[in-house]
This record gives C-alpha cells, structure tokens and sequence, in this order.
C-alpha cells in the first residue's frame, strides 16, 4: 500500500527487512534534498539573502515539527546533532560527566557504552548495568535496587532494543530515576518512527532522536533537553554560528538552541527531516503501530514454524525487530544466502555484544519491518530461509 510512495521500492526487486538498520525514504524527502540543493543551496543563520533566509525558515521550521512531533514545550529544547551517536557522545562528554555512577540497560547499543568506557567507567567502577530477564524484559527491582546504592545518578537507557526490539518502560523507568534525584537520557533511535511519543509524558530529561531510522536523510539526529537544563548543558563544541561576541579576551555564546549547534548544520538533511516528519504525521503514527504490529505478529507466528528456530522475546513489550537463530547454523551464512535471494536482513551483534556475550551467542538473524512493509514480503523471506536452512544442512 505504501511502497509506492518510496523511490527504492520502484528501482529494487530486494525484500528489505533491515529497517532497524536505516528505513527507506519517500519521495517527498528526496525531492527536498533536491530542491535544496538546486534551488536555494545557502548557509543559514548568517547571510540575509534570499537563498539563505530560505534555508534558514525551513532549517527552523523542522525544529518546530519535531517540537510537535514529540510534544516538546518549546523548539529551543531541540538540538540537533549528526544522529542519537553524536547525541549520547555530547552529553556523556559533558553533562553527565561528573556523576560519579552511570546506568544503564543491558539491551545498549554500543554507542551508549563505549562513551563511558572512554571516560575510564567499567563494570561497579563508576559504570553499573541493570540485569535483563530471561525474556529480556528489563528488570525493575534490579534497576531500583543499583538506584538506591547509588542516589544522583545518571541513567542512559535505550526506549527500544535495536537487537531484539524490545520496548523498556521509560515512563516508569523515569519515575524511579527522579525518584532516587538522579537524570534520565534516552537513547530514541528505535522508538521515534514506531509509535507516539511524548516527552512530557514520559518525563525525560534528555531525548536522542534519529532522522535515517525514521524515514529522514541520514547524519542527522536531534536532541531534546528538558528546559531546566538548557543553561546547565555545557557546550560541547564552538565556532560559527554559535557566537553572541568574540574578542581576544572572551567569547560570549548565544542561547539556546544554537550555542550548541556549532558550524554549518547538515542543512539539506534538517531540511528532508521535516519532510519525513510530514510524511508520517500524514499517515499518523497510530496507523504505523497498528500495522507493524500486525506485521511483528505475523512474522512472529511463522517463524515459530521454522524447525530449530531460536527466538529470544515474544512480541509482548516489542516492536520493529525480531532476532533468532537456527539451531547449529552461522547467522553469518544464513544472511548471505538470504542477499543472494534478494531478501535484505542483518546477521552478526547488530553492535550489541554485551547482550549477545550474556547469551552465550556470537549474533542473531534479525527481521526488522517498517509499515510499508507487507505480509507478502515476510512469506518471500520465510520461503528464503527454508531454502537457506535447507542448503546449509547439506
């Protein structure tokens, strides 16, 4: 139903599952990105012509959606950076580096790992882990019991699990992290193009989006910092842009949202953003999570059929992804015979390690579907995967 609206879908015959990865874009993102750069290709924040006070408005005009998008009081609060990667980096440089605990899920993508690591943090050392159950749900009174150890803290937790698509309970976990007067930033990546969020609701003090994961142009991400925190956020980097006065003497920054957005911004990519942000509020996102769920239970039952199949959560408290395994088969071989299909999935960690060590897997198969995606597509796949089973056993 939706696929015509994506270019890809008209110059591929591929099967693509590997959303979690990065999603298609739809021809209205392309066709911004072209405009930009045909038609009114500026700086913005500096010149006053007619190209640049173009590029400016619509520059801006993006971080008025994504206010919206994720009911944000005020589109100072949106930051945008490279993606969630920048995003985490940026705060585990500078707000949360003095805290003397870090916390967070055992289901992180590295990218909310190893910035701690950099900062010499590892296991009880200044950096403490929440357990996962056995059905990977995160656990609760693990995570209140490291919170009552250890009071003003700061939590870094992903909302959903780019390995196993899980979906953790930011809105309690929240609850507990200002319970025990510690700060909570949220790694969004998997969760901003699945279903609504609301960043009052859910009372978070620092939300990490991505564009490319949610039908945008890639190397552009977002930042939301909850207000009271806009003038305790230490800049993270300088230059152009970010500049009240300058003299030999001392450097006086703006306010927010721009004293954090230094040099020239991935315009053409701010600029489709919005575009992917029209695009599903079009749709709305309560049809998108309808029909992904539709979808995750649909792939969910047939790939209970599969012989020796290995799956690691039900589909309660998930979305986006599913992983498994086939029983003494390489995930790594199962993906390549799925490519020479024309089926698109991810095999290996999926950039999750820690996760994958503690089951005692070297990676997984993992299907990730978006709403454009079909039953059809998810019986080309399993017929795929019947094949590949099928020719590795021999």
């Amino acid at each position: 139903m939706y696929k015509k609206d994506f270019p890809f879908f008209k110059n591929s015959s591929v099967v693509y599952l590997d959303n979690a990865a990065t999603t298609q874009k739809p021809k209205e993102v392309v066709d911004k990105v072209v405009d930009y750069y045909t038609n009114f290709c500026s700086n913005t924040h500096r010149s006053n012509h007619g190209g640049a006070n173009k590029a400016t408005k619509e520059f801006e005009a993006t971080r008025d959606t994504l206010k919206d998008f994720i009911n944000a009081p005020q589109s100072k609060q949106i930051i945008f950076t490279k993606g969630v990667t920048e995003s985490l980096n940026m705060i585990a440089s500078t707000f949360a580096k003095e805290f003397k605990t870090i916390i967070i899920s055992s289901l992180e993508h590295h990218s909310n790992i190893t910035p701690w690591h950099m900062q010499g943090r590892t296991l009880h050392k200044g950096l403490e882990v929440v357990n996962a159950k056995d059905n990977l749900e995160f656990d609760f009174e693990h995570f209140e019991e490291l919170l009552k150890n250890n009071p003003n803290s700061f939590v870094s937790i992903t909302h959903v699990s780019n390995a196993f698509g899980v979906i953790h309970d930011i809105k309690k976990i929240a609850q507990l992290t200002h319970k025990y007067n510690s700060y909570l930033l949220v790694d969004a990546a998997q969760s901003l193009a699945h279903f609504e969020v609301d960043v009052q609701d859910l009372d978070v003090d620092f939300y990490a989006m991505s564009s490319h994961k949610t039908f945008g142009p890639t190397g552009v991400g977002a930042l939301y910092i909850k207000e009271n925190l806009l003038e305790k956020l230490p800049v993270y980097q300088t230059g152009g842009a970010t500049i009240n006065d300058v003299s030999f003497e001392r450097s006086i920054m703006l306010d927010a949202p721009y004293k954090y957005e230094a040099g020239t911004q991935n315009i053409a990519g701010v600029i489709g953003f919005k575009k992917a942000l029209d695009y599903l509020n079009k749709i709305t996102l309560k049809e998108v999570y309808k029909l992904e769920h539709e979808l995750c239970t649909y792939l969910y039952t047939q790939l209970k059929k599969v012989e020796n199949i290995i799956l690691y959560n039900d589909t309660k408290n998930s979305t986006g992804s599913r992983s498994f395994n086939i029983k003494n088969l390489n995930s790594e071989d199962i993906g390549i015979l799925l490519d020479k299909m024309h089926i698109a999935v991810r095999a290996g960690h999926h950039c999750a390690q820690p996760i994958m060590k503690k089951l005692n897997i070297d990676g997984t198969i993992r299907v990730s579907i978006a709403f454009y995606n079909t039953k059809e597509d998810i019986d080309i796949f399993i017929k795929g995967l019947k094949k590949a089973i099928l020719m590795l056993k021999d």
